[in-house]
């Protein structure tokens, strides 16, 4: 079988491609796909929802800037332990109530900051709004079930863009918000379109009988929790504490250790958390090694372009621009992902998710050697930027399909869930690599040390490696058709044999 049919997109005979695998309307499918990725457009907005009021934090909330932090990285925290977590729980109890769980935690995680007045709660509540990023790989793997096979892709391809959509708009709508109103507002808002998200998921979400049963595995679910906030804190850490410091090196030798006796554990539960044997099949091992690669390009313009269009003039480096000016900026590469998500499906459905990924991640390094000499106003940086968020808008549609066309029906949300992980883990390595890269070669301006030229073309240099590693590592994927459904599982109202699903 070819890997164009390999994608959940197309393993269903022709005659039946106008048809929801869960005997729904095509309207309807439609309808569905829309809250769906509205869902996953408000769940991935919070991650950029305090960038704008990150520097007056200290004040607002009377603590120290160390403290104040933890406000962006508890939600980082959180919504890495959720998504593989999430995603096993939809595989189990059934996705729509999973995702109807994770829109009323944003609901809750909303009003608890929006509340706040002090740096404990507004952790608390920001911790719970990265619970929720757990809809995401759950409406991704949701995404099967509910549409026509031929427009599968496209749809998989929509709501995988929300990723990076999200966080785009994010950063100059909050800007707005928090300077057109008081800071609270921003989570006030947030609460209503949280609101909204519950109340599509409820109306317009199909139920379909897509639980497998079984036991959560929550020794399981503990230490991977432990593992990965000890690895991730001493990565996002790092450079605040020093690299050489005794608490980043003992946090991240003592993720490491709780990582390996987590698989080993995994190995030998009978119902595990995340099947590692799975995991460790060519097709999904290889696309989440890429997905941490692309991950990892994807950060890189996300905190380089950014800061330079920041930085003042004076530096000689900088352009000048507001916070709003360059969250403004760079939004036009935020919905070009949004825009490629059709492109991203056409191309699945000819091509293969397999090619469609290479040819995401190259075009996303291509963006970043572009960026090597466009440097100098803010136009070209946007330039620059729509090219790279336009290979992340092909290629993040690809991976999980890529995934769903590799592990069986009744493991796809956790399986989905784990490549949103690894692409977390690639984001928060190159937060970790840009910060240690803008430090490398600087020049002294008013009394603090600014990066250079060099320094900024280092670190999209750096961008555009991780970017073409994804791209060769995407290439050694095997071919591989869809996995059959165990005989008996329950897929939209009726029972599938092994033989039904091909």
């Amino acid at each position: 079988m070819s890997d164009a049919h390999s994608s959940p997109g197309t393993e269903n005979p022709a005659p039946y491609a106008d048809t929801p695998r869960d005997g729904s309307s095509q309207g309807a499918a439609i309808a569905t796909v829309v809250a769906l990725c509205f869902g996953g457009l408000i769940a991935s907005l919070m991650q950029t929802l305090v960038i704008p009021i990150q520097p007056e934090l200290p004040e607002l909330l009377g603590t120290s800037r160390s403290n104040a932090s933890w406000v962006i990285t508890a939600t980082l925290l959180a919504a890495a332990v959720a998504m593989p977590i999430a995603g096993r729980l939809g595989d189990m109890f059934g996705k729509r109530r999973v995702m109807l769980a994770s829109a009323v935690l944003l609901v809750i995680g909303s009003i608890v900051c929006a509340l706040s007045t002090s740096v404990i709660p507004m952790i608390a509540g920001r911790a719970i709004q990265g619970l929720a990023m757990g809809f995401i790989p759950v409406g991704i793997s949701l995404m099967r079930e509910v549409t026509p096979p031929r427009i599968t892709s496209m749809a998989i391809a929509a709501m995988s863009a929300t990723l990076g959509v999200g966080a785009a708009i994010g950063l100059p709508l909050s800007a707005w918000i928090a300077q057109s109103w008081n800071w609270h507002g921003l989570f006030w808002i947030s609460a209503i379109l949280s609101a909204v998200v519950v109340a599509l998921v409820v109306v317009v979400v199909p139920n379909v009988s897509d639980a497998v049963g079984g036991r959560l595995d929550i020794g399981g679910a503990i230490g991977l929790a432990i593992g990965l906030c000890a690895a991730l804190i001493a990565i996002s850490k790092g450079n605040d504490w020093g690299w050489a410091n005794g608490k980043t090196l003992g946090l991240l030798i003592a993720g490491v250790v709780v990582l390996v006796a987590w698989g080993f554990f995994e190995l030998r539960t009978t119902d595990p958390l995340v099947d590692l044997r799975t995991t460790a099949r060519p097709a999904v091992l290889l696309t989440n090694i890429a997905a941490i690669a692309i991950g990892f390009g994807m950060m890189a313009q996300s905190i380089v372009i950014p800061m330079l269009l920041e930085m003042p003039k004076e530096t000689g480096v900088g352009l000048g621009q507001s916070l709003l000016h360059a969250g403004l900026w760079m939004a036009p590469g935020g919905l070009m992902m949004l825009v490629f998500a059709p492109v991203s499906g056409t191309l699945m459905n000819k091509i293969g998710a397999k090619y469609t990924l290479a040819i995401g991640a190259t075009v996303l390094g291509s963006g970043y050697l572009i960026a090597m000499f466009l440097m100098n106003s803010p136009w070209q940086l946007m330039l620059a930027s729509i090219i790279a968020a336009s290979g992340v808008g092909i290629g993040y549609a690809a991976m999980p399909t890529l995934i769903m066309g590799a592990v069986p029906m009744t493991e796809a949300g956790a399986a989905v869930g784990l490549n949103g992980l690894m692409r977390s883990i690639g984001t928060t390595i190159s937060s970790a690599v840009m910060a240690v890269l803008l430090t490398t070669s600087t020049i002294s301006m008013a009394g603090s040390d600014v990066p250079t030229h060099t320094t900024f073309k280092l670190c999209f240099l750096v961008g555009a490696l991780a970017a073409f590693v994804g791209a060769a590592i995407t290439l050694l994927i095997p071919k591989r058709g869809p996995q059959p459904v165990p005989s008996g599982v329950v897929v939209g109202g009726e029972s599938r044999s092994p033989a039904a699903s091909h």
